[in-house]
């Protein structure tokens, strides 16, 4: 009699405690998803490329060698911004103490169209060594294309090594040009110097 009555005790206590702690987990709130790490990709205006249609475009130029290439571009719009023109080209270049660098290429604008540049410009400073390569160049604030035409000089402090792409940044007249290189050879070194852009070719880097 006495473990009847126990065990109909302890059958009343289980059906009140079980539909308890189904309702305490049913009835629970869900903590708020973590906020991600990452800022948002800034959107591009009427006149611009986002940075996704930049490695895109990279990618297709670069070929099998573009591994490294989303990384430098984001790079670049971290400190930047969003492009107004990109300029996709070959260049060769030298250096004994002091260099030259050659090039040609199309810069890509929204709303002006393609045009056909070239460049030059010396470099000095420690620098020894030959390359050619792909390159690759944001252009920023870019007014009309014929502002290209320009000289553009290094800023200090602007170069970088990403995902093995080299990245200088060059300025003139409020306009900023980053060429973004993957190519052959060897360049050792700090140098100072600049890209003269012409709408036809020259030898006088000057």
């Amino acid at each position: 009699m006495m473990l009847s009555l126990r065990a109909a005790a302890i059958a009343s206590v289980m059906a009140v405690v079980a539909p308890t702690s189904v309702m305490a987990q049913t009835t629970g709130t869900i903590p708020p998803p973590a906020p991600s790490s990452q800022p948002p990709s800034p959107q591009p205006t009427a006149n611009q490329y986002s940075s996704n249609e930049i490695i895109d475009a990279g990618h297709r130029f670069f070929g099998s060698v573009s591994r490294g290439l989303a990384e430098v571009v984001e790079k670049a719009v971290s400190k930047w911004g969003l492009p107004n023109g990109y300029i996709l080209g070959e260049e060769a270049s030298g250096a004994f103490i002091g260099g030259l660098r050659y090039g040609d290429g199309t810069l890509y604008t929204r709303n002006a169209g393609a045009v056909r540049v070239f460049w030059e410009g010396p470099s000095f400073g420690f620098d020894f060594g030959a390359d050619g390569a792909r390159t690759l160049m944001l252009v920023y604030s870019l007014p009309q294309t014929g502002a290209i035409f320009n000289r553009f000089g290094g800023i200090n402090g602007s170069a970088y090594l990403v995902g093995g792409f080299g990245m200088t940044a060059l300025t003139g007249n409020n306009t900023v040009v980053v060429p973004i290189r993957s190519g052959i050879g060897l360049r050792l070194g700090a140098n100072l110097g600049w890209l003269k852009f012409t709408d036809s070719r020259t030898w006088n880097p000057f």
